[in-house]
């Protein structure tokens, strides 16, 4: 089994979403011992934003041809402005490809990486979730169900650290809580 870890938090050593896809991809280790791991930091080497002259080449380009090869995926992402980072964004501008990862036939648009499951770590600097007031302001989290969704990952994870900004007790509750998800994830 192969897996591609991917981090997009500018972070550092501060980031939240990169200390849960640590504990993610650590547990999946543990269950899988001979577990292929292929770590993609793309803060520290972010693919180019998409541009005219790139589509030839995306069809053959190594960020398709991992996400391809993996079997699994885990996903560091902060939210950031209301959405997921840049980098991440152009990340899946190179994975998104007609005929390799999504088709239109007769009846619309198929996925055709519904095999793959996706793990995202989402972290978040204030409350965005479902039932709170800025509920509507949260892009991150329903982009990523629907881009993957799009190429047929229609059952994602998304493990969620949030309120992180608001105060350093509810940043250590929240890591706390959602650290625990990540140590129960299904191997």
């Amino acid at each position: 089994m192969n897996l591609l870890h991917l981090d997009s938090s500018i972070q550092g050593e501060r980031s939240a979403s990169r200390a849960l896809t640590a504990a993610i991809v650590d547990r999946l280790r543990a269950e899988n011992p001979g577990l292929a791991v292929d770590y993609r930091d793309l803060a520290a080497a972010p693919p180019a934003h998409l541009a005219l002259a790139d589509l030839a080449e995306v069809a053959e380009g190594d960020d398709l041809k991992a996400f391809l090869n993996a079997d699994i995926v885990v996903i560091g992402a902060g939210m950031y402005n209301f959405t997921i980072p840049s980098q991440l964004k152009a990340w899946i501008d190179r994975i998104l490809v007609a005929g390799q990862t999504f088709r239109y036939g007769a009846n619309g648009p198929e996925g055709l990486a519904g095999g793959k499951r996706v793990i995202v770590a989402l972290s978040r600097g204030g409350l965005y979730g479902p039932g709170s007031p800025a509920a509507a302001a949260e892009h991150a989290e329903t982009y990523l169900r629907s881009v993957f969704g799009f190429i047929g990952v229609t059952a994602l994870e998304v493990i969620v650290a949030e309120g992180l900004a608001i105060s350093e007790a509810t940043r250590t509750a929240a890591m706390a809580a959602a650290l625990d998800q990540a140590a129960l994830i299904a191997a």
